[in-house]
């Protein structure tokens, strides 16, 4: 059965998705073997996007897929309260930019990869990341840009976590800009063209095996 839902979500089927969702559910398929399932065919329509097979169009489709299969299992999750949270994420698109697709691929891959998410939307100012790692306690950021007008804003929100103190939080970056160049342009720590990277590199920085 969790094959048929990999083969909805990558050949980018929403109905046959959360109708096989619900059969698993019914048939009390492990919420978390969905999500890994889930998170399985994600990474293949990265590759796809990477590849040029699919485009845009796609990603967005297979961002809300995710969005509605995850609502269904989440809440199933909490109830069991069975899995440990590994380290919390605070998670953002930065100012001026307003795109939340990779983010909420993002976002989702750590969530189902154990992590603790405070996810703070897009278009978020300097001051709502320092006061979120303040209030969680977070050690691990990450922000996203879709743009090229992302960078600075990213580099000033990195800025602004030394300026209050916060030298032992680390930062990820991604998006469309960004390479290895502007990850040492803006001060943040490590970067990655996907959202297993960003798993990867929070893993290790929480001092888990990826």
């Amino acid at each position: 059965m969790t094959e048929k839902l990999f083969d909805a979500i990558t050949e980018l089927s929403r109905d046959e998705a959360l109708k096989v969702t619900d059969e698993l559910l019914q048939n009390n398929v492990d919420p978390n073997d969905i999500l890994d399932t889930a998170r399985d065919a994600m990474q293949v329509i990265g590759e796809r996007f990477e590849s040029g097979e699919y485009f845009l169009p796609e990603l967005m489709v297979s961002g809300d897929i995710l969005a509605a299969v995850a609502d269904k299992v989440k809440p199933l999750l909490k109830k069991e309260g069975e899995t440990e949270k590994i380290g919390k994420v605070v998670f953002g698109t930065v100012a001026g930019d307003i795109h939340d697709i990779a983010k909420d691929i993002v976002v989702f891959m750590l969530e189902v990869n154990g992590f603790e998410v405070i996810d703070l939307g897009v278009d978020v100012p300097i001051e709502k990341f320092v006061e979120a790692v303040q209030e969680h306690e977070a050690k691990i950021v990450g922000l996203s840009g879709f743009l090229t007008l992302a960078i600075e804003p990213m580099r000033d929100t990195i800025s602004a976590l030394k300026q209050a103190g916060l030298d032992d939080v680390k930062v990820m970056i991604g998006g469309g800009p960004i390479n290895g160049l502007v990850c040492d342009d803006t001060g943040a720590d490590a970067w990655g063209p996907t959202a297993m990277d960003a798993v990867s590199i929070a893993k290790e920085w929480a001092g888990v095996r990826a």
